[in-house]
């Protein structure tokens, strides 16, 4: 029998831990996954004091050593906080999965659910890309699940009597693709009769991450100019909103091909890109990916954002293009003319999980998370048992 990773996290004076069956959650666009999880008390450490759990988004843009005159570069786009303990609600009405009931089980009467569901009007997880010599935590979108115990909820918390859990918010690539990107454009030149036309497609409007990008070009040049250059990229856009609405754009993928289309002459040719994270890796400023551990992220995929919300949503949206440029050479200069086509780039949606593998057992892995280069973690990671883990 195959075993089901189930993360755990426990407070250092262990009056409380967290247990959940996951740590992506998936935006569908027109609703996104529950959190939901399992709070394990110990009701002779807490003794008067209760026990609560708090989903949170944060968008931090600035590291913490950044603080002037005690104002944090952080703003909580969301925060909710709910009392486990006492229960306010009895078990089985705040029970909403077969993970959470067979964790109730196996974790004993001092377990407790928890539950929250996510607003439309939050971005993804998203962070950009810190430079070779920056350290710390930097730009970024981040979600929390945190519990705690405490005399209240606004009292303060101390840090031995709660834990930290550092989730995702995820989208993937979507089922039904649209209408392949194909655009076209003339220019018209002083002293030249004809136009130079210029026509670009793509044989999809989603990729995968890691996948190539096949993009058509096909120049007919029956003007008097001659086209000294090819060049074909890939553009990310990164939308930061806060209090206003900066936009970030930079070459992923980029081809300076050197082709040259004389005065009269024609070209047909497929340009072939892949954006990479590999290839950028030393670049401040691109947005990655919201990432659990150092090594498992990549470019960060396409936002899709629900119809209706766009104007509220705060954070990072991400989008790509790709961009066709012809440099056209003159006699006061070389001037450009170029096309865009928006792609979608993600990743495909996983296999959903079976109801079957709900009955394999369980294995508690101690959470952790490192989240960029330079932060560190105060705890160790490592496997322990179902066994060691409830004792």
């Amino acid at each position: 029998m195959s075993n089901k990773v189930v993360f755990k996290k426990i407070a250092k004076d262990k009056s409380v831990g967290v247990y959940m069956a996951k740590r992506d959650f998936v935006d569908h666009v027109d609703f996104v996954d529950p959190v939901d999880g399992v709070i394990l008390v110990d009701p002779e450490i807490l003794k008067r004091d209760k026990a609560f759990v708090q989903l949170s988004c944060t968008f931090r843009y600035g590291r913490d050593d950044m603080d002037v005159m005690g104002i944090a570069f952080r703003r909580e786009i969301f925060m909710v906080t709910r009392q486990v303990y006492p229960p306010i609600q009895d078990k089985e009405k705040s029970t909403h999965s077969k993970m959470q009931s067979k964790l109730l089980h196996k974790l004993g009467n001092n377990a407790y659910p928890f539950f929250f569901e996510f607003p439309d009007n939050l971005p993804c997880s998203v962070a950009l890309q810190p430079g070779p010599k920056d350290t710390g935590k930097h730009c970024a979108v981040e979600f929390e699940v945190k519990a705690f115990s405490a005399e209240s909820r606004d009292a303060k918390v101390r840090k031995r009597s709660s834990v930290r859990l550092m989730i995702r918010k995820v989208q993937y690539a979507p089922e039904k693709s649209g209408v392949p990107p194909c655009v076209e454009i003339s220019r018209d030149f002083v002293m030249s009769e004809q136009p130079l036309h210029l026509e670009a497609s793509l044989d999809k409007e989603t990729y995968y991450h890691g996948e190539p990008i096949n993009v058509r070009v096909n120049i007919t040049n029956n003007s008097n100019k001659n086209i000294k250059d090819v060049i074909v990229s890939v553009d990310q856009v990164a939308n930061v909103v806060l209090y206003s609405n900066d936009s970030y754009v930079r070459a992923v993928a980029l081809e300076e091909s050197g082709d040259a289309v004389v005065a009269g002459a024609s070209l047909k040719k497929v340009y072939t890109l892949t954006p990479l994270l590999i290839c950028n890796k030393e670049r401040r400023g691109i947005a990655l990916d919201g990432k659990l551990k150092h090594q498992d992220t990549n470019l960060a995929s396409s936002s899709i954002v629900k119809e209706g919300v766009l104007k509220e949503i705060l954070g990072i949206l991400v989008s790509y293009r790709v961009m066709v440029k012809l440099i056209v050479g003159g006699m006061m200069g070389s001037s450009e003319v170029g096309v865009e086509l928006p792609i979608l780039l993600m990743h495909p949606k996983p296999d959903l999980v079976r109801e079957s593998e709900l009955e394999e057992e369980m294995v508690f892995e101690d959470f952790k998370r490192s989240y960029l280069k330079g932060a560190a973690d105060d705890e160790e990671e490592g496997n322990v048992s179902a066994d060691d883990a409830t004792s």
